[in-house]
């Protein structure tokens, strides 16, 4: 049995605060792995993980597929293009040949909500989520929350201001709730135009002035405006979207002094933060991104390799 609660990882519901605990003790042990000059456990070998990026990636997909590499598992990589979704094949029908091929584990990242679950319905592998749609982005939250403990020393009483775009953000929708197991207090701070029309559904406070709350954050966490929309973004324009929610010097300064700076990735320079501010200590983006390759070794080793007692050495 796995040493998890659940059998698939697509939302944070899916997890206890203990499964999210030992997530990240175990990721502890990876990272260790990650510099070393050989990095490669056999841990896996012999088990087949799919990654089905169905939505473009990049980031995710290449920490995913390194990942399950340095566990010497047996990687197969589909995207949108090379797959038969492409000549009208509907997801559950991809699952289920999936599944006749005796996958082990399928992640997945596709543009509809509750993709993942189609998936775990029509196969017998374990799924995890890569990001559906508008809606979770788990593993996102748990390198978050990784970093967050790596810097902080806790997690436990962190006030930590999620900004931007949190009405159509997955990595909002993943990082509040993950927030709230592990006892940290998330601040949603956004234009009203960029909140879901019921923001208290997702169990944070809502606060519409940055410079209001900065005082408070231990951590500010700016999400990323989609330029790829821009012009249809509901605020005038993206110069005075970073004038009164962009993470800029004179905010650092404002800030308390121990604050850290996060974001997702890809960002956007002069946008949702300056490049002094990007280029400085108090910003860990790029220690995220180190996270997330031990953080997602250890979902898939807990997943499959605890499972017959595969050992981290």
């Amino acid at each position: 049995m796995s040493p998890l609660s659940c059998q698939h990882i697509m939302t944070m519901d899916d997890l206890m605060p203990e499964d999210i605990t030992t997530i990240l003790d175990t990721a502890e042990s990876f990272k260790e792995v990650n510099e070393r000059r050989i990095k490669k456990l056999p841990t896996l070998r012999g088990r087949t993980i799919i990654n089905l990026f169905l939505e473009p990636s990049t980031r995710t997909r290449m920490s995913f597929e390194i990942a399950a590499k340095r566990l010497s598992a047996d990687g197969v990589n589909m995207t949108a293009s090379a797959s038969a979704t492409v000549k009208g094949e509907s997801l559950r029908d991809t699952a289920k040949t999936l599944s006749a091929m005796a996958c082990d584990l399928v992640v997945v990242r596709h543009k509809y909500a509750g993709a993942p679950q189609v998936l775990a319905e029509c196969m017998d592998a374990h799924v995890i989520n890569g990001g559906d749609g508008m809606n979770q982005h788990p593993t996102q939250a748990l390198l978050d929350l990784f970093t967050m403990r790596q810097h902080a020393g806790r997690l436990e009483g962190l006030t930590v201001g999620i900004v931007g775009d949190i009405c159509h953000s997955r990595v909002a929708g993943s990082l509040v709730p993950a927030l709230n197991k592990m006892g940290a207090r998330p601040i949603i701070i956004a234009p009203p135009t960029l909140l879901p029309a019921r923001p208290d559904v997702l169990g944070a406070e809502v606060a519409t002035s940055l410079d209001a709350v900065l005082p408070e954050l231990d951590i500010v966490y700016m999400l990323r405006i989609q330029m790829e929309r821009a012009a249809g973004m509901p605020f005038p324009s993206l110069r005075e979207y970073a004038r009164f929610y962009g993470m800029n010097e004179a905010r650092l300064a404002a800030a308390n002094p121990g604050m850290l700076v996060m974001h997702p990735g890809p960002m956007n320079r002069g946008v949702e933060v300056s490049s002094a501010v990007a280029d400085s200590p108090r910003a860990i983006v790029l220690d995220q991104v180190n996270a997330g390759v031990a953080v997602r070794m250890a979902v898939m080793y807990l997943l499959l390799g605890g499972e017959s007692g595969g050992a981290v050495a």
